[in-house]
């Protein structure tokens, strides 16, 4: 099958289990964006074995066609390098994706923020491993929910709510901003991994002045790389050109990538 039948085959099943009428057309574009829409917009539930397999299907034709970046071959320098694009494109252990409180995903249909994109990309299974991580014991205790990363080239999927500013920023939000690098990292280090990829963390919706952010993740990335004795690589993923002239500018041409 191709993309588009995949699609109206997956907005078939998806009618039949939520008991609604979908409308689909000859347009791959169009079908394509229903179907993401719905599904963002779905909480935890299990869409059926069928369902998965060909959502996979889709989600494998549409990695292979944006193509995939070895973080290896970057250009690292002190264990540090730049990559400016799509995070999705990654073969890192782990990315790190901006989520909110709620940690289910965005519910916003085809929302352009990160957290939908990468949710988007990892395909229905990762938004069901979110919902029973809040399971767990201690779950409320722990800042960062690891889940696989499913459809994405990515082994891992480290996920963080970092501070939202609605006025002035405080000490105690550019204090979380570096807690939730500092977290990534630790759990890293526990885990083992060879390397792990940040977004631009609180930024964007979240309006944490692009300068300041850029400036405490550098900062507490160094700091911590220099009290571990292991080898792990970090790359800071930037996707707006300001935060692309921000990384560069703090952090050499030398790690420039992309």
């Amino acid at each position: 099958m191709n993309k588009n039948e995949l699609i109206q085959r997956l907005l078939k099943m998806l009618a039949q289990k939520l008991d609604i009428t979908i409308k689909t057309t000859g347009d791959y574009p169009q079908n394509r964006q229903l179907l993401r829409g719905i599904c963002n917009q779905l909480p935890p539930m299990d869409l059926g074995a069928d369902f998965f397999t060909l959502q996979d299907q889709l989600l494998a034709i549409e990695r292979e066609e944006k193509g995939v970046v070895d973080v290896n071959s970057l250009n690292f320098e002190n264990n540090i390098a730049l990559f400016h694009g799509d995070i999705t494109v990654l073969n890192a252990d782990a990315i790190v994706n901006a989520g909110n409180n709620q940690f289910l995903g965005c519910f916003i249909p085809c929302h352009n923020c990160i957290d939908n994109v990468v949710m988007s990309a990892s395909g229905f299974q990762m938004r069901n491993e979110l919902a029973i991580l809040k399971t767990e014991k201690n779950y409320h205790t722990t800042p960062v929910k690891i889940t696989k990363g499913y459809n994405l080239p990515c082994k891992y999927v480290f996920h963080v709510a970092g501070p939202q500013i609605f006025d002035k920023v405080t000490e105690q939000d550019m204090q979380n901003l570096a807690d939730c690098y500092q977290n990534c990292l630790e759990e890293a280090k526990k885990m083992k991994l060879a390397n792990i990829v940040f977004c631009c963390l609180s930024t964007g919706v979240y309006c944490f002045p692009n300068d300041l952010a850029c400036e405490i993740a550098i900062k507490t990335v160094k700091n911590l790389l220099k009290k571990n004795d292991n080898c792990l690589k970090v790359v800071f993923c930037t996707f707006k050109e300001i935060d692309k002239e921000l990384y560069n500018a703090k952090l050499g041409t030398k790690n420039r990538q992309g």
